[in-house]
This record gives structure tokens, sequence and C-alpha cells, in this order.
């Protein structure tokens, strides 16, 4: 069993769930509508739609015949807080890193 964190970045790797999140960030949007930009089958689409969901990236409610689909970004802020951890790591090794290349340096 995969825990939430993982589902997240599973769900993160693939450029076109990718691009429905971008899309999503600017408010719901109708299966179709997220849909339109690429090139692949509406099955493919709600493949991609079942794997945010299962992620709990997005939800998807139903209101007559529109089906519209909502960014979730609580998954979203875990994830970003949980690469944070590792953000003063690199950001101190880069420092380390410079030090050391400023003594190579002749004055």
């Amino acid at each position: 069993m995969s825990d939430a964190l993982s589902n997240t970045f599973a769900a993160l790797a693939d450029p076109t769930r990718r691009a429905i999140l971008a899309r999503l960030s600017l408010g719901e949007a109708s299966v179709r509508d997220l849909a339109a930009p690429f090139a692949m089958s509406a099955p493919a689409v709600t493949k991609h739609l079942k794997v945010l969901q299962r992620a709990g990236l997005i939800t998807q409610s139903r209101q007559a015949q529109w089906r519209p689909c909502k960014l979730e970004a609580q998954p979203l802020r875990e994830a970003a807080d949980w690469v944070a951890q590792y953000r003063q790591h690199w950001e101190e090794s880069l420092d380390r890193l410079e030090i050391y290349l400023a003594t190579l340096q002749p004055p």
C-alpha cells in the first residue's frame, strides 16, 4: 500500500498530469476542457484524471451534465514541505562549494 506522499509524486511524474494541474490552478474545468489541449483519446485523459483523483490532487463533482474538476492543493503543499526539508542541505552544500572554489582562484 502506498502512502499519500508517494501517490502525489507518482501522479506528478507525468507531464500530462502536471499540465492538467496547471490548468486547474486557474479554476474549475470540465473534462472536455481539460482534454482539449492533448492529442489523446477521452479514455486516456480519464485515466490521467483518475490517477490525480486517487492522489487527492483533484476532485470531480457532478452538476447536471457538467462534471467540473477542481484542484486540491493540500497534497501539493505536503510534497513541497517534504522537498523543503532538503533545501537547507543543498544551500549549505553550495555555499561550501562556493567558498572552496574561491580559495582555488588566484588573488
